[in-house]
């Protein structure tokens, strides 16, 4: 199975990150190269039947159920806008694998199994550069923690649509003590789960 991606990790911080609410972050772009009728409202105004695209917000606890960060989701035309940040102490330096899984749930503090497994889970599919049945919808690129243990993530992924993922049994995202190598089946080497956060929809 073929799935078009275009995920890309960028502005992984190397300091301390700075500390702000997650409603801060949402960024309103103008779409290019689309026509003007795309672009403006008709002249008596948008139809009622139109809705704001899907935006939600996760506050991230470590393995202590300590927050150590909070990350937002947006959904844009073909695919969703992930921003995250995580504290100084948060994480071990390093590569982090990261991943959406499928149940909303962050309770057992420390395993985070409750939160299921990968988004969109098929058997075999698992990894951005899987040649053969990948990736999953739950796959992301990895995150990069700083010396300090702080991290800057963001990611834009065409795998996934954030209000169906929401639906049912909800959404998280979940941070791995490794990295992803984004081959190995089920989840690429990426190990235990050290972080966790219940993705839950904050506008329409």
């Amino acid at each position: 199975m073929t799935r078009l991606v275009l995920a890309a990790a960028s502005a992984l911080v190397l300091g301390a990150c700075a500390h702000q609410g997650p409603h801060d972050h949402h960024a309103h772009h103008s779409p290019q190269g689309h026509s003007s009728a795309m672009m403006h409202a008709p002249v008596d105004g948008p139809s009622s039947d139109v809705k704001e695209p899907a935006k939600a917000a996760a506050t991230i606890i470590g393995s202590e159920g300590v927050e150590i960060g909070w990350a937002t989701f947006e959904q844009g035309p073909i695919g969703v806008l992930i921003r995250m940040e995580i504290g100084a102490g948060g994480l071990t330096p390093g590569w982090h694998g990261l991943h959406l899984h499928e149940i909303g749930d962050c309770s057992d503090v420390g395993a985070f199994q409750l939160s299921g497994g990968h988004h969109g889970k098929e058997e075999g599919a698992h990894g951005l550069m899987n040649p053969d049945k990948g990736p999953e919808p739950g796959d992301l690129p990895n995150l990069w923690a700083a010396a300090d243990g702080s991290a800057g993530y963001e990611a834009f992924t065409l795998l996934t649509e954030l209000a169906p993922a929401l639906g049912g049994d909800g959404l998280s995202i979940i941070v791995h003590a490794n990295e992803d190598d984004h081959r190995t089946q089920p989840i690429g080497g990426a190990g235990p789960r050290v972080a966790c956060g219940v993705v839950t929809r904050t506008g329409d």
